[in-house]
């Protein structure tokens, strides 16, 4: 939940004004209207995102005297310092991690060494999640949107997932060998790369965003309308262009259906949850869990 309003922010901190007050009063109604069984309340991202509010998980936790299960993206040993650290602010109100994101190489490394010694640590490990290039996958539509691109042609294949970038700057033999190797991509290349266009479309290319001055070829547009490879026109350069895609990948919401079925069935292949319900129990009178 995004807490921070820039200008409502401001106000609250030269006021001095810390508690949760009314937002809090609200989230406790709307959770009292929930119906009976699990509920789960998504935090914010962090653990300090909302302390100007008074909302920020640890707050929430105990104010509402609720377990938190924390889904946190694992690279290496170093992950470690945030669940410690979570643990001491939340003490008894951690009910587990989701190690997420991690190399789907690693799995069982990390399930054989790392989740009994975070165990032993009083960090019990609900599920370790593989790192997934389709559920950090984005449309093409979505893609435009962020980029407020002109779309010149295939409109109705929108809908394409795109899991990878790529950056059309080096010689068209580079380029091809480049491309042969990545897959569902968006390539990004200056409108007057023509030759780089062309072989981009011969590849596994979902969306062609074309950066700079200047207007594709006719031909261009009417190979692309033939592979139905929706091309993109931008007034970004080139690098701001690549830091609003990279910024854009795993930070949307799971419309697509594939996505969520995939998502899905991660869950039920890598997560393991009994602990969680077991926990209901004890949680009094609806079971609350607060997630991150």
């Amino acid at each position: 939940m995004h807490l921070l309003r820039k200008q409502e922010a401001h106000q609250r901190l030269l006021a001095g004004q810390l508690e949760a007050g009314a937002g809090f009063e609200q989230l406790q109604a709307a959770l009292a209207c929930a119906s009976a069984g699990l509920t789960l309340l998504e935090a914010a991202g962090s653990m300090s995102e909302g302390l100007l509010y008074g909302l920020s998980l640890p707050q929430l936790a105990r104010a509402l005297r609720a377990p938190v299960v924390l889904v946190h993206s694992w690279q290496d040993t170093c992950s470690a310092d945030p669940l410690l650290q979570a643990r001491e602010q939340l003490g008894g109100l951690l009910a587990g991690v989701v190690l997420n994101a991690v190399n789907p190489d690693g799995v069982n490394q990390l399930r054989e060494e790392v989740e009994p010694a975070l165990e032993r640590l009083g960090i019990p490990v609900l599920g370790v999640m593989p790192r997934s290039p389709l559920l950090r996958s984005v449309t093409v539509e979505e893609l435009a949107r962020r980029l407020d691109a002109t779309v010149l042609c295939c409109r109705d294949r929108l809908d394409l997932l795109v899991e990878t970038l790529s950056i059309g700057a080096m010689n068209v033999n580079s380029a091809m060998e480049f491309f042969r190797r990545r897959r569902n991509m968006a390539v990004v290349t200056g409108a007057d790369r023509t030759d780089i266009q062309l072989a981009a479309l011969e590849a596994s290319t979902q969306c062609l965003i074309l950066t700079g001055a200047g207007d594709p070829l006719p031909q261009l547009i009417s190979r692309a309308e033939e592979l139905e490879v929706p091309l993109l026109k931008v007034e970004h350069d080139t690098l701001t262009t690549v830091e609003v895609i990279e910024a854009t990948f795993g930070h949307v919401r799971l419309n697509e259906t594939v996505k969520a079925t995939y998502a899905f069935r991660l869950v039920e292949e890598h997560c393991n949850f009994e602990r969680l319900y077991r926990l209901r129990a004890c949680v009094d009178p609806v079971s609350r869990s607060s997630s991150t």
